[in-house]
């Protein structure tokens, strides 16, 4: 019999959840209102302060929408133009033919 070492199958599986996080995730299932519930339910009574509606509104606002990140587009020869030289050439002479009265 194999003694130490690694066994395919042994240890807890990955995304495996441990049994006090388990009781835990059913207690907040069986009261019916999670804090993103609650937050969200402070943010739509007309009857709660401005002040404390803005502020459920602002802490529940990651969980529901995702956050915008920039992105730099750059061309492979560094310019912030997405097309080349003679690209750009051609867009400017189209551009000259529908926009400049004749």
């Amino acid at each position: 019999m194999a003694r130490g070492g690694k066994r395919d199958g042994a240890g807890r599986k990955p995304g495996a959840i441990n049994k006090s996080t388990q009781v835990i995730r059913k207690a907040v299932k069986e009261s019916g209102l999670t804090p993103l519930d609650y937050l969200l339910s402070v943010m739509r009574d007309p009857e709660s302060e401005q002040s404390e509606r803005v502020d459920a509104a602002n802490k529940a606002a990651p969980y529901v929408h995702a956050k915008l990140t920039s992105v730099d587009i750059k061309s492979s020869d560094g310019t912030m133009s997405p097309a080349g030289p003679a690209q750009d050439a051609a867009l400017a002479a189209m551009n000259r033919k529908h926009c400049d009265p004749e």
